[in-house]
């Protein structure tokens, strides 16, 4: 049981500097509680603690994956509030990793609150009851897209799901520097368009690379013909597979020499600022088009998973699924929503607004809860917090 003084809330996602996605998501959070709570001592349930330390100067990160279940417990018995999420983490392969923090909790009577998370796909009985029953016993269940709501609702998830939106769309950009700029070989007086891929793997299943990379490739060659641009892919797991897949798209294009893939290594908020110099983005990765969609952008998306089709759907777009389309339905799609990029750009600024508020309405329900919590006499759980 967490002691007087200090708020404790430990927050467990997929964290670690893998992905800069997800490091956006954690920025906003730590931000957004720090701001609202000034006596909170934050703990990151974290795959890489040092990297998380340094990157977010919280008070404590732990290396969870190379806990068991023993050692683990006192790190979540000392909490006042335990935060699972954001991001999209409850998929087959990974959900009961991460719901294991978050159902110990709730035996030690800790207040968990599932923030701002995606579902799916989530085809696995055991997997499935895992989930069902982490969320029943969860005090304030949030996902960010009415996507995610459906498929936990479909899965017998009778607990009030309150769809908000993702954390990063609250992402301050950080300054970027022109020799920077210039070190990546980006020309600021020529049009610039963005890429952004992504590997196959569980949360994409059946994606074929070798399709898509070919597609991307016509589809890039296509915008230097048409725009007269340089293309630069963003590599938004550079640690990861995002990297080679970039190369491999551009080792088919006829125009590799007008396309780089970003090299250094960048915060979420600096990524966000590079974003701001493009003209026109197209894009795989969620957090990509999320930052795109701040900057103003104009942008297509290339769905891969519910996750972006939940996202573009509150953008009023709407895309086939990077499955269903050939390269010459990608080309006449992209010449289109080029041509459309002003009343494109209208719609992308007015929904965000919106978006930002649904997504500062977590982060109040996640202090509510935590102030409800540290002002109960006795210290018992709340019976949940409502939606206004």
């Amino acid at each position: 049981m967490a002691t007087p003084g200090k708020a404790r809330v430990g927050i467990s996602g997929s964290y670690g500097g893998l992905n800069l996605g997800d490091e956006a998501i954690l920025s906003v959070i730590v931000h957004g509680l720090k701001a609202a709570v000034p006596r909170v001592e934050i703990t990151v349930f974290s795959r890489n603690a040092e990297d998380t330390r340094r990157r977010h100067r919280v008070d404590r990160a732990v290396q969870v994956r190379d806990f068991s279940r023993r050692e683990v417990l006192p790190e979540v018995e000392r909490l006042d509030l335990f935060i699972l999420g954001g991001g999209g983490i409850l998929y087959d392969d990974e959900a009961r990793i991460y719901l294991r923090e978050a159902m110990l909790a709730q035996e030690l009577g800790v207040p968990v609150m599932v923030y701002a998370v995606s579902a799916g796909p989530l085809r696995e009985p055991a997997v499935q009851k895992a989930v069902r029953l982490g969320l029943e016993r969860s005090t304030v269940v949030t996902v960010r897209d009415r996507r995610a709501q459906q498929v936990l609702e479909e899965l017998g998830v009778r607990k009030e799901i309150l769809v908000t939106a993702d954390p990063a769309l609250l992402l301050k950009p950080e300054p970027i520097t022109s020799e920077a700029l210039k070190a990546e070989g980006i020309d600021p007086d020529q049009r610039i368009v963005g890429i952004s891929v992504r590997e196959p793997g569980p949360v994409a299943p059946g994606m074929d690379a070798a399709r898509y990379h070919a597609l991307l490739a016509n589809a890039a060659d296509f915008l230097v013909d048409r725009l007269d641009a340089q293309v630069v892919f963003f590599p938004m797991e550079r640690h990861v597979l995002d990297m080679q897949h970039s190369h491999a798209v551009i080792s088919q294009m006829h125009h590799a020499g007008r396309a780089t893939v970003l090299r250094g290594s960048y915060t979420s908020g600096q990524m966000l600022s590079i974003v701001s110099k493009l003209d026109f983005a197209m894009g795989m990765r969620l957090h990509f088009l999320i930052f795109a969609a701040v900057q103003g952008v104009p942008f297509v998306a290339l769905p891969y998973a519910p996750k972006v089709n939940g996202f573009i759907e509150d953008l009023g777009m709407t895309m086939p699924p990077l499955d269903q389309v050939n390269a010459g339905q990608l080309i006449a799609h992209v010449d289109r929503c080029w041509d459309l990029r002003k009343r494109l750009q209208q719609r992308i600024e007015k929904a965000i607004p919106a978006l930002k508020t649904r997504a500062r309405e977590t982060n109040r329900l996640s202090v509510a809860l935590l102030r409800t919590r540290r002002a109960s006499a006795d210290g018992s759980l709340v019976a949940g917090v409502r939606h206004p």
